[in-house]
């Protein structure tokens, strides 16, 4: 996350303190995924969210205890709230792109979660095919936050980031990770350049962003499946040329819109 953007990009629902739930968790892509087959409504509140994990514990969990975990979680990588753009923006998205959820839920919680987006450098970095372990991970981890975790910590950090990855179809194989290809969707196309977007990128860099590189495809791909979201209604592109120009008419309300401007 570039530092020159902090002081703005926190409205949109980018969380730019230096913690995250991976110590202890994954982004919970199957949780996610349920809680929002659950309630189907994009104008559904944080509290009915809660109320769904927590009160008809919707997520099948054990105790009180775990629903309220889950829950705290769940909200602190996506916010569950539909006030929140970046959330407001993944639901939108979500429920029009199946195939896209995996990425779509890692695009979100890399826009929320330091340790996340710590390790994506590194796990990107990798040629299809090669083996990712764990401890390699921890090693890159303690080398960027020394002295900051634990052993036990930094065992249970690289766990579950290695296994985000894998849900987000980054990573395959279970105890031995191998880095493969993730498959880029219309949707997750058409986030990754929104997330972009809230960031202050326009034209043509918005497929080369932060954000467009978790989309294991190039530029030239990642254009293609835009002008299919495009076609669609999701998002508005127009390329002539060399100029590309990117709009998200049926996201932004007005504030918001006069908000990203703010971003030029």
């Amino acid at each position: 996350m570039k530092e020159k953007n902090t002081s703005k990009t926190s409205r949109f629902g980018f969380r730019l303190e230096k913690v995250g739930v991976h110590t202890s968790r994954t982004i919970m892509l199957e949780d996610l995924q349920h809680l929002l087959s659950y309630i189907n409504n994009p104008d559904a509140t944080k509290s009915d969210y809660i109320k769904a994990i927590v009160e008809d514990n919707c997520l099948g969990k054990r105790s009180g205890k775990s629903r309220k975990l889950a829950a705290s979680h769940l909200v602190y990588l996506y916010s569950l709230d539909s006030s929140i753009l970046v959330f407001r923006s993944l639901h939108y998205f979500w429920n029009r792109d199946f195939e896209g959820q995996p990425i779509l839920a890692l695009l979100c919680a890399y826009g929320r979660d330091a340790l996340l987006r710590m390790s994506a450098s590194f796990i990107i970095k990798f040629e299809k095919g090669t083996i990712v372990s764990r401890a390699s991970l921890e090693k890159y981890i303690e080398e960027r936050c020394p002295g900051r975790f634990s052993r036990a910590t930094l065992i249970s950090a690289a766990q579950n980031l290695n296994s985000t990855w894998t849900k987000s179809g980054h990573l395959m194989g279970k105890a031995r990770k191998m880095r493969i290809m993730a498959k880029a969707t219309p949707g997750s196309v058409s986030y990754a350049l929104f997330l972009g977007y809230l960031n202050g990128i326009r034209g043509q860099s918005l497929f080369t962003s932060e954000y467009a590189a978790l989309l294991d495809c190039s530029p030239s791909e990642a254009m293609v499946l835009a002008e299919d979201a495009s076609r669609r209604g999701w998002i508005v592109m127009k390329r002539i040329g060399d100029v590309v120009e990117v709009q998200f008419p049926k996201i932004l309300t007005a504030q918001e819109m006069g908000w990203t401007n703010d971003q030029d």
